[in-house]
């Protein structure tokens, strides 16, 4: 099968800070490949400790007239903001599409109109807030907190990055941004926007690099108040030591093995599509992604053979194609990790219902991966244990509605999950059950305003509407009689 590179090479060699664009005080660049064709589609400033520092100086220097500002003003620009993503809808999904593999449908919606509407949610959510309160005789007041690092992964590349910058500009403070290697154009379209709508010099600087380098000199630089980070469970252990060591602020959004309930009185079709509609989301490159489908003994055939269907049912291709519904994952080695997942599957001894490690027919060229789904599984084996951010589903039997909700809870993570039923009522008792940030009931939608953050190893703190907000903020109590 023909697959087509419909997108410009984007080359940026210059970094944002302090208002402008500038060069690295280094010379590398970094790559940016093209899931679908491997071949580059664009490149950035592999920067250095010494940007950081820059950048770092630029946003503390800006951080007391930025945190002065009202209110309203601060509102004014998130709306400009708001206004020149709508206006980059189909830039932005195009080149995250590229970058990621996302079918371009799934993109124009989650990859830049999520955002979008994520950046124009603080405009009302900054005149709703409430920055004083009155309690007995003590004035409480709150105060941005002051620099952030943000460092944001690959698979919703300009979404969490709105998800931290738009909560910590409004909250008044300033930011210095590191977008992940893999997937960082888009975080340059911000920059030009954020340019564009005159934002003041030192309130919001970009720094392209190496997580290793980049990122952990964001982290240990005593001038920056607060980290916020979205990335692998590791990665995140890893910027909490750096952090503790300076006793900072951490908020982190780490991994998730995500589990989906299916209980005795749900409707099988409506159920089990609903949860590919999770688990296969991005190539199932997505942390809140329900891998695990925890099923009753008495459906599991049913739902098994129903799974296969659903699975051979998506189109595996080119992710510019409208018929496609399956890209490639974001790498070679991403693809590479997710099929010795697979192989680890079957050597373990789950059921491979459809599936496998092998290429999909006519696709030798792109990071391509076979939806896979295994039965038989059981939750102490590594597919149902690790997260393997690809299309692969384990389905996983349970006795009784005790018994699922101990295999749900049966994870180091606890990020998302998913609860379907016929009785709505009794799946929302069994969703409380569950221990994690969210619950979706039935396949509701995604909210952008609700509380989002994990339980156990899934993080640290929450992001979104005005739980997000609130990460930013200092609480201060002035006794005024």
């Amino acid at each position: 099968m023909e697959v087509r590179d419909k997108l410009n090479t984007s080359v940026r060699d210059k970094l944002y800070i302090d208002g402008a664009w500038v060069p690295s005080t280094g010379s590398a660049t970094i790559d940016v490949t093209n899931a679908t064709t491997e071949e580059v589609m664009g490149a950035v400033p592999e920067g250095t400790p010494e940007d950081v520092a820059q950048a770092v100086a630029a946003a503390k220097a800006a951080f007391p007239g930025w945190a002065a500002t009202s209110v309203d003003d601060r509102a004014k620009y998130i709306g400009r903001l708001h206004e020149g993503l709508n206006a980059r809808v189909e830039e932005i999904a195009n080149t995250i599409t590229g970058e990621v593999g996302m079918p371009v449908g799934f993109s124009q919606i989650a990859q830049a109109g999520l955002p979008a509407m994520m950046m124009g949610s603080y405009v009302q959510i900054a005149q709703e807030f409430p920055w004083e309160e009155q309690i007995g005789n003590s004035l409480v007041v709150r105060e941005p907190i002051g620099v952030v690092g943000c460092i944001t992964p690959w698979n919703y590349p300009l979404h969490q990055v709105v998800a931290k910058v738009a909560p910590a500009l409004t909250a008044g403070c300033t930011v210095v941004l590191k977008p992940a290697a893999a997937a960082p154009l888009s975080a340059f379209i911000l920059a030009d926007i954020v340019d564009e709508v005159g934002l003041p010099p030192g309130v919001f600087n970009l720094v392209s690099g190496a997580g290793r380098v980049v990122g952990e000199a964001l982290v240990t630089n005593p001038d920056v108040a607060m980290i916020s980070f979205t990335g692998s469970t590791a990665a995140g252990r890893r910027v909490g030591e750096l952090a503790a060591q300076q006793i900072k602020r951490v908020a982190l959004e780490l991994g998730g093995k995500s589990p989906f309930v299916i209980l005795e009185d749900a409707d099988v079709d409506e159920a089990v599509s609903a949860g590919f509609g999770s688990c296969y989301l991005n190539g199932g490159q997505t942390c809140i992604a329900w891998t695990r489908m925890i099923v009753p003994e008495s459906k599991k055939d049913a739902i098994v053979a129903k799974a296969k269907e659903v699975a051979e049912g998506y189109t595996v291709g080119d992710p510019m194609e409208p018929t496609t519904r399956l890209g490639p994952m974001i790498s070679d080695a991403q693809r590479e990790t997710v099929r010795e997942y697979i192989r680890k599957g079957i050597d373990e001894g789950a059921t491979l219902v459809t599936g496998g490690p092998d290429a999909p027919d006519g696709l030798d060229q792109g990071y391509f991966v076979k939806p896979t789904v295994f039965a038989d599984v059981t939750n102490d084996m590594t597919i149902a244990q690790e997260e393997i951010f690809g299309p692969v589903l384990s389905i996983i039997s349970y006795k009784d509605e005790d018994d699922a909700v101990r295999i749900a809870n049966d994870t180091i993570y606890g990020l998302h999950s998913g609860v379907f039923g016929g009785d709505k009522q009794h799946a929302v008792e069994v969703a409380r059950r569950i221990e994690a940030g969210q619950v979706d009931v039935n396949g509701q939608q995604f909210n952008p305003l609700a509380p989002f953050g994990g339980y156990k190893q899934s993080g640290v703190g929450r992001e979104y509407g005005r739980y997000g907000l609130e990460e930013f903020l200092e609480v201060k109590a002035i006794q005024t009689s």
